[in-house]
């Protein structure tokens, strides 16, 4: 089966999916459009994960789309809640008749000859085949179908309930039950809390510490705009002090590790108490914001710690036994049930297969450009956020940049545009975190060169001037008519 060729085809109705479908709407008239999504609704990640307490660690002023202002009034939104401004978005906009559900999306040919990408995708009759001009990955980062799960020696015999949050049953009870919690990530630090208020007891298992700093969930700037200015004027400049007050902590961070530390840990102990071993339990070994940090609203972890319902122990696994974990320092823990928040398996472009001109595209081969595309592959772009700061920060850049694209090739009529480095550029891996998920991922994704456009940084305010503003025709990005491969036209520069 083969669709009809659209102007821009986007795999993923997440948050990634749903905006760029918004922005081609609005900022390209008379484009089409398809969205492809795998699974039966709306939401990506917020559809997917279901384990208990799920929330966003982003102030929703900043992960919310900057033409749609979030109302809910709370700053850390649950899952439910941005599943439902998602779908909104899409019905407000007309857009829920140009997705297909149930279609994943399995390999992409680009022909040069047709300046057209051919995607071959599983749906629920069997194969079908997708033609597009442009592609847009807004499949995430990660893989859908599992999560990552270390090997525990034992775990076959543990007699209880063993569940990774990826795989979380909604109707699953966990009332009284003892529960241990392997991780201290954003997953741990959101399910801890949530759990201890119907648990008989909750204990997050580390092997060493992550920073967790408390945050109001209520933004009293905010809702105070909202009473004298308009909504859109009032969100938009709530919008721009967190963003500002985000990267000024950031900055802080990376130029004062130490004072930064010193004072999240101070809140620590402030509200956990003068006795409370902080440096033991919530000291990490790195600087603050070499991995991301959690957030726990309105300092809900610490209160589930200090009430006694919830604890941190922070050991080494030796085995998982009948009735609960051995820690290598003699201790064991009795659970009922365990989870093991061990993270992500890292996955760009969400495990497509990329076919150019007839040759594999093998990613770390690839140069990163603008953080958005990938060197010599055309009319291809991904949807990745920050890991510093709110994710769709960079994804409404992303697509206002696609949608420039897209209007600037119609009028120097250009079929298509190709990120190309220099031979002799040098090439490292990409610097995002050094969180275990993207270490483990490393080797597999693409290289980032020693500047800009081919480095990736995670500033928004210079990716806003560099993306929103700059030149198109900057040397590196390409314009080209269709034609063999080898005898594709560069087009030469025109006024944007």
């Amino acid at each position: 089966m083969s669709e009809a060729d659209v102007d821009l085809l986007i795999i993923g109705a997440g948050v990634s999916g749903i905006g760029m479908a918004h922005h081609l709407l609005e900022r390209c008239p008379g484009k089409t459009c398809r969205i492809l999504e795998a699974r039966d609704q709306i939401g990506g990640t917020w559809d997917l994960f279901r384990y208990p307490g799920i929330r966003s660690d982003s102030d929703m002023y900043t992960f919310g789309y900057a033409f749609r202002p979030w109302v809910d009034g709370k700053v850390f939104a649950d899952g439910p809640a941005i599943r439902n401004y998602v779908a909104e978005t899409a019905r407000e906009d007309g857009m829920m008749d140009h997705i297909l559900f149930g279609r994943k999306a399995t390999s992409a040919r680009w022909d040069s000859a047709e300046a057209r990408w051919t995607v071959k995708v599983t749906g629920p009759d069997g194969v079908e085949h997708h033609s597009a001009r442009f592609l847009f990955l807004a499949s995430g980062y990660y893989r859908y179908d599992e999560g990552y799960l270390p090997h525990f020696e034992g775990v076959g015999d543990f007699g209880g309930d063993f569940i990774h949050p990826q795989k979380w049953d909604e109707a699953y009870d966990y009332a009284g039950k003892r529960i241990v919690i392997i991780g201290s990530g954003a997953t741990a630090v959101t399910l801890l809390p949530s759990m201890a208020e119907t648990a008989e007891h909750v204990t997050m298992l580390q092997r060493s510490p992550t920073y967790i700093a408390a945050r109001p969930t209520v933004d009293r700037m905010a809702n105070f705009l909202r009473k004298i200015l308009p909504a859109r004027l009032a969100y938009s400049i709530t919008r721009y002090k967190n963003i500002l007050q985000t990267m000024l902590i950031f900055q802080m961070a990376q130029r004062f590790p130490e004072m930064v530390k010193k004072a999240v840990l101070k809140q620590a102990q402030k509200a956990l108490g003068p006795d409370y071993p902080v440096e033991k339990h919530l000291a990490p070994a790195y600087k603050p914001w070499d991995q991301r940090f959690c957030a726990a609203p309105d300092g809900d972890f610490f209160d589930a710690i200090r009430s006694g319902k919830a604890d941190i122990v922070t050991d080494q696994i030796e085995r998982i036994t009948k009735t609960g974990i051995q820690l290598q320092s003699g201790e064991h823990l009795e659970a009922d049930l365990i989870i093991p928040a061990t993270g992500l398996n890292l996955q760009l472009m969400g495990g497509i297969v990329l076919n150019v001109d007839g040759k594999s595209v093998n990613p770390p081969d690839h140069v990163v450009y603008r953080g958005m595309m990938v060197s010599d592959v055309p009319n291809l772009a991904m949807g990745f956020g920050y890991t510093n700061a709110s994710w769709t920060l960079k994804i409404d850049l992303t697509c206002e940049r696609v949608c420039r694209m897209i209007n600037h090739m119609d009028r120097i009529k250009a079929d298509y545009a190709v990120p190309v480095p220099p031979p002799d550029m040098p090439r490292e891996p990409l610097k995002l975190l050094d969180s275990g998920y993207f270490q483990r991922a490393r080797d597999t994704l693409p290289k980032q060169g020693p500047e800009t456009p081919w480095r990736v940084h995670m500033n928004y305010i210079s990716d806003m001037l560099a993306i929103r503003y700059g030149k198109l025709e900057d040397g590196a990005l390409q314009f080209r008519t269709a034609g063999p491969a080898r005898q594709a036209e560069p087009v030469l520069e025109a006024a944007e």
